[in-house]
């Protein structure tokens, strides 16, 4: 028998960093990370392109356990618009569509903490996140704004957001990041920073929370500047950077977009994402 299940998720940007404090919020966007698995007769694990981390693989064998895995072979196949390792959610959007697909394998059922759960531990294990990114896991997942304590798994606040706009990227080609302990010199603003996104106020958040990370990471503020000044709702580092990303309504996109073209990197333009995570699960 063949199982093949397609799982994908979207990303994500910050709307305040949780380094600080664990707790933080995030507002999900339509770049997106598909996963497909071919579950056929054999053994082992085949990727199909790179994919193969130590953090992949920890979920896979986690959700599906050895048992599973020395009876199937499963292909591997792993595709994302969202560019890695800039502050875009991608760590996050992949493990959530890895665990995804590996529970739709052997479920009817999908288990959404469950699923979460085994991305974040995953991620824990292979050090790719500092506070388990539940903020980022859980917005990749189910789209729209959350705001989370990090360190206790919970949502404290999910709603859809505005489909009327969209989230300007800058990609700057120097992609150094600055040292992400120094955020907790400033845990008190960023506590303020939360309690903003969790009274609904996220343009402020999100520019509040531009102002402390671009300063304590030691990254120019000129871009994050530059986007207000040319009509942006708001604008911060994403995560711990270096992507810069604008809140921008449609009439003012193409504005923003060509006053970042004349810099130092790249623009990516993405609209809002309000839905969950999907999966398709097909028997042959």
């Amino acid at each position: 028998m063949t199982i093949k299940v397609t799982s994908i998720v979207h990303g994500a940007i910050s709307i305040v960093n949780a380094v600080a404090t664990g707790f933080g919020s995030a507002m999900g966007i339509s770049l997106n990370v598909k996963v497909e698995i071919i579950s056929k007769k054999g053994s082992g694990l085949i990727f199909q392109k790179d994919g193969g981390s130590l953090m992949i693989k920890k979920i896979i064998y986690d959700v599906l356990q050895s048992k599973y895995i020395n009876n199937n072979q499963l292909l591997i196949n792993i595709n994302s618009e969202i560019p890695s390792g800039l502050g875009l959610k991608s760590s996050s959007a992949v493990s959530n569509a890895v665990a995804l697909a590996c529970n739709s394998l052997t479920n009817k059922e999908i288990s959404d903490e469950f699923v979460l759960n085994s991305a974040i531990d995953a991620s824990l294990y292979a050090k790719t996140t500092i506070t388990g990114a539940y903020d980022d896991s859980t917005a990749c997942y189910y789209g729209g704004f959350v705001s989370t304590d990090n360190y206790k798994r919970k949502i404290w606040k999910r709603e859809n957001s505005p489909t009327d706009i969209s989230a300007v990227i800058f990609l700057p080609n120097n992609k150094k990041r600055g040292d992400v302990t120094r955020l907790k010199l400033l845990s008190d603003i960023y506590l303020e920073a939360f309690q903003l996104a969790y009274s609904g106020q996220y343009w402020k958040a999100m520019t509040l929370n531009g102002v402390l990370t671009s300063s304590l990471l030691s990254n120019s503020y000129t871009i994050t500047r530059m986007c207000l000044e040319n009509g942006a709702l708001a604008a911060s580092i994403s995560g711990n950077g270096p992507a810069v990303a604008a809140i921008v309504r449609e009439s003012e996109v193409q504005k923003i977009k060509s006053v970042l073209s004349n810099l130092d990197g790249r623009v990516i333009i993405s609209r809002t994402n309000n839905q969950k995570a999907s999966t398709v699960r097909e028997v042959g």
